[in-house]
């Protein structure tokens, strides 16, 4: 079985913590960050960083083009919306904040499909690989914790976003083995992330590892203080080798 994969990475703690899950599960992981004129750009920066620490193929996608698209956000557009104070948890799920960038995962899921698609279509139709045997999947790193009313961040949208790419990818429709999964994190993934800013908060953001299995070795990685909302801070995120 030949695996085939593309995580999101965004530069922050939750993209960092499923991309290291994806890391000890696929074996051609290629990872991706989106630059689509968000606000908080110190992201990409980071993602660059921790890409190269894990040694992971890694494309920067330049998309500011999304910013003029779905202009109404605080993320695209903060001069005229700005940043709100972080919703307090009785509202949360009851109203969409100005923070929502209208479409975003939907777009972000169609781009990764096809960069993973065309990947995975060139190891069938070029090299020969039989797609019976292959796996593709994409990982995402939205979770409960942060679902804060965005529709494009709950279980049903990912369900339905992969009934989606099936039904429109070459892959699913001509190699139904090579369909598509999105792995956007379980039950267990939202209590691990929980678990990091947790640690995060009480240690004053100084430093939480994550570490996971990479062929004979065991990998590291430190976060300082990642690019996280945690009681309404930001900090910076650094990786270091153990």
């Amino acid at each position: 079985m030949s695996s085939y994969g593309v995580t999101l990475l965004s530069g922050g703690l939750d993209s960092t913590t499923v991309t290291c899950l994806a890391m000890g599960q696929v074996e051609n992981l290629s990872s991706i960050t989106f630059h689509y004129g968000q606000s908080h750009s110190k992201e990409v920066e980071c993602a660059k960083r921790i890409a190269d620490f894990l040694r992971l193929d890694h494309q920067l996608m330049d998309i500011s083009f999304l910013g003029e698209i779905a202009w109404y956000s605080a993320l695209t557009n903060p001069e005229r919306f700005p940043i709100p104070e972080p919703m307090s948890q009785s509202r949360i799920g009851y109203e969409v904040p100005i923070t929502y960038v209208p479409l975003r995962n939907t777009i972000f899921l169609s781009l990764a499909a096809a960069y993973m698609e065309s990947t995975i279509l060139n190891a069938i139709e070029v090299h020969g690989e039989n797609p019976s045997t292959i796996r593709a999947n994409i990982y995402m790193a939205p979770n409960a914790i942060d679902y804060s009313g965005y529709p494009d961040c709950r279980p049903e949208f990912y369900e339905k976003a992969m009934e989606t790419l099936n039904e429109g990818s070459k892959i699913a429709q001509s190699y139904a083995k090579a369909g598509v999964d999105v792995v956007a994190p379980s039950g267990m993934m939202d209590g691990m992330v929980g678990h990091l800013r947790q640690s995060l908060d009480q240690q004053g953001a100084e430093q939480v590892a994550i570490s996971w299995p990479r062929g004979n070795q065991r990998c590291h990685v430190a976060i300082k203080g990642a690019t996280w909302q945690s009681k309404g801070s930001r900090g910076n995120l650094a990786v270091t080798q153990n």
